[in-house]
């Protein structure tokens, strides 16, 4: 993991004439992530589209929304009408068929759920089958289980590629691509930013990985405390890539206080996190001033 590093930051950035082209990295945190849509609607309010967007579990299924053409208010819209509202998640589920349900889903337990049928009931129409139909060029980080590193999905099948990117172990079954057993990215790279080294002037990361919540003080049960054991893992394998390299611009929204399952939290998840849009339209737009000034 070091040595990809270090090689992606070896690359020079590209300089453009004028105004400095942005990336984005969207980062993995379950029910977290949706804290990362004001950051999207950010962009839109600036006029500004990122060249280059990569994301990692929930990260990349925002990101591919994005990368689709998708405004940051139409997922948010999309996020709290599906996913944050209980009914229309069961009938969802419903619709892959009351009889074959089971099946369809992989089982009713944890660990056997099927994600890339999940996703098939989920994710908006807008988000298209390639990668090739995207309209900004768009990486999923997943992580191959068996060759121990880190899979960046860039062309090919869209779909398949989300659900490998957000296969949280222990809930969802792994995802078979390209002859590779897949799971979460953010066990790998929870914050994928270096990926986008060479590729913009400014780089942009956004951290929901968080940790367990520190005004708890209750016995968390065995999925909070596997899910907060990852956590911890996932922050000290971003506090080491981050002494070796760092995004222009790192934004850490306030999670810690929802839970990486709380999915029918979506609306206060992202109303709570209200107040990262404006300071980050005010760091990007500094940090915009200076690359023009110099």
């Amino acid at each position: 993991m070091q040595d990809e590093i270090a090689l992606t930051v070896a690359a020079p950035p590209m300089r453009s004439a004028g105004t400095p082209s942005v990336g984005l990295a969207l980062g993995a945190g379950g029910a977290r992530g949706f804290a990362q849509i004001p950051v999207i609607e950010a962009f839109d309010e600036l006029g500004i589209k990122p060249v280059a967007i990569a994301g990692s579990s929930m990260g990349a299924i925002l990101g591919a929304g994005m990368a689709a053409g998708m405004t940051g208010r139409e997922i948010r819209d999309y996020v709290v009408e599906t996913i944050g509202h209980r009914a229309t998640v069961l009938s969802r589920l419903w619709g892959l068929g009351p009889a074959t349900m089971r099946d369809a889903l992989g089982g009713f337990k944890l660990g056997q759920f099927n994600l890339e049928r999940i996703l098939k009931a989920f994710l908006p129409k807008e988000i298209p089958h390639e990668f090739s139909e995207l309209d900004i060029p768009f990486k999923a980080i997943a992580t191959d289980y068996y060759g121990q590193c880190e899979v960046v999905c860039e062309t090919g099948d869209l779909h398949p590629a989300l659900a490998a990117s957000a296969a949280i172990p222990a809930l969802f079954m792994p995802i078979h691509r390209d002859g590779r057993l897949m799971v979460d990215g953010g066990i790998f790279n929870p914050v994928p930013y270096e990926h986008l080294s060479g590729v913009a002037d400014i780089i942009v990361g956004v951290d929901v990985v968080g940790g367990p919540d520190t005004a708890g003080s209750f016995v968390p049960n065995r999925i909070d405390s596997l899910l907060g054991a990852t956590q911890l893992l996932m922050q000290s394998n971003i506090a080491l890539k981050m002494k070796l390299c760092q995004p222009d611009i790192y934004l850490r929204p306030e999670v810690n206080a929802f839970r990486v399952l709380d999915l029918l939290k979506a609306r206060q998840i992202i109303e709570v996190n209200e107040v990262i849009k404006d300071q980050f339209k005010r760091e990007l737009e500094a940090r915009i001033e200076d690359f023009i000034r110099h």
